[in-house]
């Protein structure tokens, strides 16, 4: 047990998650826990944090990153995906808010979040609604019953007349909420003024203009939803925009957590078939296209029975539904890594094929230069180009495929936040009268803002790499 600041940090062997204790302003514990999930996400940050460094001295990878950042379009869609991951993020530090619940974990984002996650009301209500979706029987004070729509515990529950006062009310909140954005936004420019501009004048304007709508947009939503269900409510009552929120976190792990086991793979095995051809090209030939005849969805639905049942015959050791959950995430995103670098493994395989042919490679062989060395120092920086295109063309793919796989009941877990889930629970609700339409549109705004971002930046790094285009 050591000492860090103001806390105590240990290491849970057993458990094999790291925690520390710290003490809030109300003198409680707080322990701080790492999850299986959080501790990929940030050694991923590592990684592109060490990519990022490795480009520093790299002539023929500047030229590329400099044409990404003059592109509008390319700069958009990566500011729109940096807002993305860094909920993602606040949603990857989980903590105990008291060392005595045992089994209770929230993140940041759910700390900060405390009223959406908190106000749960009894079922269906419409975005900004006042009152519950159906109508009961309510008893009024004098005794008798009434036909009507009940009042919601807290959404609108400031409000003394509903119908007089919530359409003037909704749009002074929102002005509010506005300035307070725009007065965050005056504030940061003046912190970030003496910063290096971007390149590009019209790339810096597009970029700007993103951030104060954004800005503006998630921090109007986030003020309303002190006062309202902005999105409306699912049918336990639950509030829809959080639970759109906390999905973007899922979404996220499965495209990043995916490539992380995919990408070892797919270099390792197309570099070695294309490089020593032979009988280990037709052994790793082998193995992919064995691979492939087996139905994806079958093996995923296997490999997550398995999890499930390891998971109900240890169940000492997953005391936490997050936990849980968790476990069965990670092993989602393993399994789907494990079938998915297939497609990388041939490109790389048929461009190491003709690298291996190049003079310079030729020469460093004449030269008694050792095939490994050849490997890392003349073929591996020449196919990164392919890489890096792949990962950002499959992310979008792979935030797809969850939210297939959750429909089909064989992806994340029932309890974790998915717009999958989403979907999944919003198919029952489709057939209600009258329609309950607000959870489905939520889950399919935020995977469509953060599939589209991702494709409108794919295609901004594929030409920015693309050999081809190296004259334009």
């Amino acid at each position: 047990m050591y000492r860090l600041g103001y806390g105590i940090l240990f290491i849970d062997v057993a458990n094999k998650r790291v925690k520390t204790i710290t003490q809030n302003h109300l003198g409680r514990e707080i322990v701080m826990t790492i999850l299986w999930t959080d501790f990929l996400v940030f050694l991923l940050i590592a990684i592109v944090l060490g990519f990022a460094f490795y480009f520093q001295g790299k002539a023929h990878l500047q030229r590329p990153l400099r044409k990404i950042t003059t592109n509008k379009t390319g700069m958009v869609s990566f500011t729109l995906l940096l807002f993305f991951v860094l909920v993602g993020l606040l949603d990857s530090l989980h903590f105990k808010p008291d060392q005595s619940q045992e089994t209770e974990i929230i993140s940041v984002l759910d700390y900060w979040a405390a009223p959406l996650r908190s106000h749960v009301e009894k079922t269906y209500s419409a975005p900004f609604a006042s009152t519950l979706y159906s109508k009961e029987t309510l008893v009024l004070p004098d005794g008798t019953s009434q036909w009507a729509y009940p009042r919601l515990q807290f959404g609108g529950k400031h409000l003394d007349d509903p119908e007089k006062q919530q359409a003037m009310d909704v749009i002074k909140k929102t002005l509010a909420g506005l300035l307070q954005a725009l007065g965050l936004l005056a504030l940061l420019v003046l912190v970030a003024k003496k910063q290096r501009p971007l390149p590009s004048c019209a790339a810096k304007k597009a970029v700007l203009a993103t951030i104060v709508i954004t800005v503006c947009l998630l921090y109007s939503a986030a003020y309303l939803a002190n006062f309202y269900h902005i999105l409306g409510t699912d049918k336990v009552g639950e509030d829809v925009f959080y639970q759109a929120i906390k999905s973007i976190r899922t979404g996220l792990l499965i495209g990043t957590l995916t490539t992380l086991v995919m990408l070892p793979m797919a270099i390792a095995f197309g570099l070695l078939a294309g490089f020593y051809q032979g009988w280990v090209d037709d052994i790793i030939q082998y193995i992919y296209t064995t691979l492939n005849a087996i139905p994806g969805v079958l093996l995923i639905a296997a490999s997550i029975l398995m999890v499930q049942v390891y998971m109900a015959n240890h169940e000492q050791a997953f005391t936490s539904v997050l936990v849980r959950a968790d476990i069965r995430l990670l092993f989602l995103c393993l399994i789907l890594g494990v079938t998915s670098w297939t497609g990388l493994c041939r490109l790389l395989r048929a461009e190491t094929l003709k690298l291996r042919e190049m003079e310079y490679v030729q020469a460093a062989n004449a030269l008694g230069v050792r095939q490994g060395r050849v490997l890392i120092r003349h073929i591996l920086p020449n196919v990164m180009h392919i890489v890096l295109i792949s990962v950002v063309l499959d992310f979008s793919s792979l935030v797809l495929a969850e939210a297939v796989l959750s429909y089909i009941n064989i992806g994340v877990d029932p309890t974790t936040y998915s717009w999958g889930n989403m979907i999944n629970g919003a198919r029952l609700e489709m057939a209600r009268e009258p329609l309950v339409w607000w959870s489905l549109s939520a889950a399919f705004v935020f995977m469509f803002a953060l599939v589209l971002a991702a494709n409108l930046f794919a295609d901004t790094v594929q030409d920015a790499f693309d050999p081809r285009r190296n004259g334009e």
